[in-house]
């Protein structure tokens, strides 16, 4: 079954810099695995600034009202405020892909606990999510709304065994997928997994 693949290249514009330079200069380090990046400021390899929901699916961020989850910029028309330092963090970059296939989260309501949905690789599980990137004094800190997001979405899509189709190729041929998710339970919640599903190529 083809999918959607999330674009491994793109062309950085400038908000997308600020997004990576913000990100960089807040934390420093994989905040997920602890590792810090002693070559900084200068050679950033391994190092990405990850986005929690991603920017592929900007229209659906502004379509939900995602917005409102950023508290360090002035509401302005035009501006969905998907690149502030609130919905990102920086990670390693095999974390940062296992993240975006939801094989890793951040549980904001148990500790800021890292949870791991496939084999503990890295040695993360368990670990708790860096300071540096939720201090409460900061107002770019991380956004915990974001974080619950995010761990939801990889609940979801780690609950395959669990009985309820998650994907497309998880529903009988001629099934009507977009009926059959709206008549379900958490209806809303199964869309937006099967929108980013589609957009980061999950499976």
């Amino acid at each position: 079954m083809s999918h959607w693949c999330r674009a491994l290249f793109h062309s950085m514009s400038g908000r997308d810099n600020a997004f990576r330079n913000g990100i960089r200069n807040r934390d420093g380090k994989c905040v997920i695995s602890g590792v810090v990046n002693e070559l900084a400021p200068y050679f950033w390899a391994s190092f990405e600034a990850a986005h929690i929901f991603p920017l592929e699916a900007e229209d659906l961020w502004i379509e939900w009202g995602y917005g409102r989850w950023v508290t360090n910029k002035d509401d302005a028309n035009g501006v969905s405020k998907i690149n502030s330092c609130q919905n990102g963090f920086l990670l390693e970059a095999g974390i940062h892909q296992l993240f975006d296939q939801y094989l890793v989260s951040v549980n904001p309501d148990d500790g800021y606990k890292v949870v791991m949905f496939t084999k503990n690789m890295y040695g993360i599980d368990g670990r708790m999510l860096e300071m540096v990137c939720r201090d409460p004094a900061d107002p770019n800190r991380v956004s915990d709304e974001l974080l619950r997001w995010h761990f939801r979405q990889s609940v979801l899509a780690n609950m395959k065994g669990a009985g309820d189709p998650v994907f497309e190729h998880d529903f009988p041929p001629g099934t009507d997928m977009v009926k059959e998710i709206n008549e379900g339970p958490y209806a809303k919640e199964r869309f937006e997994l099967e929108m980013a599903a589609r957009l980061r190529g999950v499976y």
